[in-house]
């Protein structure tokens, strides 16, 4: 039941439930047993299931792969704010956001259902193995949407990389620049800064399109 304890403990133990018993013949039984305190190990931390390697996943057309990230700063007063992103790899358009001193699993499973009914499920989400985004909450929305899950590696934002340069963006021309008094001014400016993105700011990787802009021109190849 209790496996760091040792011999003496457990001796000790059946004293104080009434047991008469011998320390040295506690300790002869425990070795006969080959009962030891085993060596600690690492803690380790729960990771979300895959059903796509990270390492393998491409975005070939929009609505294939929605990624997912927590940036964080703070307001005028010290306490902490988080933001959730939502973009979609193909397009690179902010999807959905969520700002807070928290965000829950389900402040996720709301950023993501706001934008599938905008846009219809995605094939794949992307995302870290946050105890936010690996809540089972996130895996039943995903189960109902018939929607995979590709949960990066441990210490690999590398391979979320489309999520992170929103984020570096918001970074450099938001967060780093802007106090902000109030939740709700972070809200507001994000919110605004986030339209401006999709809708204004030319993305280099869309040939200096806007993301909404190139969405919208995008016509698949035939099949």
């Amino acid at each position: 039941m209790w496996p760091r304890y040792g011999y003496r403990r457990a001796w000790a133990q059946l004293r104080l439930e009434g047991w008469l018993v011998n320390r040295k013949r506690v300790q002869r039984l425990w070795r006969e047993e080959g009962l030891r305190v085993p060596v600690q190990t690492i803690k380790r931390r729960r990771l979300g299931q895959s059903t796509v390697p990270a390492s393998r996943l491409r975005a070939e057309r929009p609505n294939q792969v929605w990624a997912l990230d927590f940036l964080f700063d703070s307001t005028a007063d010290g306490r902490p704010l988080k933001v959730l992103s939502l973009c979609d790899e193909f397009t690179r358009e902010n999807l959905a956001r969520r700002v807070g001193r928290s965000v829950t699993a389900d402040d996720v499973v709301g950023a993501l259902e706001e934008a599938r009914l905008r846009r219809g499920s995605p094939e794949c989400i992307r995302c870290d193995n946050g105890p936010e985004l690996i809540a089972a909450a996130i895996r039943d929305w995903c189960r109902i949407q018939r929607t995979a899950t590709s949960y990066i590696e441990p210490g690999s934002p590398w391979q979320n990389p489309y999520v992170e340069s929103f984020n570096s963006r918001a970074r450099d021309e938001l967060f780093a620049r802007e106090v902000f008094n109030t939740i709700m001014e972070a809200r507001v400016l994000f919110e605004d800064w986030c339209h401006v993105y999709n809708h204004q700011r030319p993305h280099s990787a869309l040939a200096y399109l806007p993301p909404a802009v190139f969405a919208a021109s995008f016509t698949p190849e035939p099949s």
